[in-house]
């Protein structure tokens, strides 16, 4: 596993405590053998980020399949009633109904955006994102 500081400088990091303690590999170093393993550890720098890029894709590709796998799609048609979820401003206690509504459906602006007004038909000022909507089933 690479550090990130590896793989700036490529080569592993000593913090203080290590340099006051002399552990074995404070001890046993030698400026040569260092060097060389320096310029080879450099060399293979730029397949390390690569093999590391290649791992945090994988990794990315990975959450997004199991995130997209429980997403449940929802959309909503003109005229439909929905339930909208709750402010935490508009809960009276712990008990309190965490959606609100009905309201009808009456514009679909893209990206997962609807604009809706009371049943009564009085206009909402503001879309609603389709994450904080429901169908409502009367």
């Amino acid at each position: 596993m690479e550090t990130p500081f590896s793989l700036v400088y490529g080569s592993d990091a000593m913090i203080p405590v290590e340099i006051h303690e002399s552990p074995p590999r404070f001890l046993s170093f030698v400026a040569e053998e260092s060097n060389e393993e320096r310029r080879v550890n450099l060399d293979l720098l730029d397949e390390a980020r690569e093999e590391v890029r290649i791992k945090a894709e994988a990794v990315k590709r990975r959450v997004e399949y199991q995130y997209n796998s429980k997403v449940k799609p929802r959309q909503f048609q003109l005229a439909n009633l929905v339930m909208r979820k709750a402010h935490p401003y508009e809960l009276e206690n712990k008990l309190s109904s965490k959606w609100t509504g009905p309201f009808r459906v009456t514009e679909a602006k893209g990206n997962g955006s609807y604009k809706f007004d009371t049943l009564e038909g009085g206009p909402i000022p503001r879309s609603w994102n389709v994450a904080n909507l429901k169908f409502y089933f009367s």
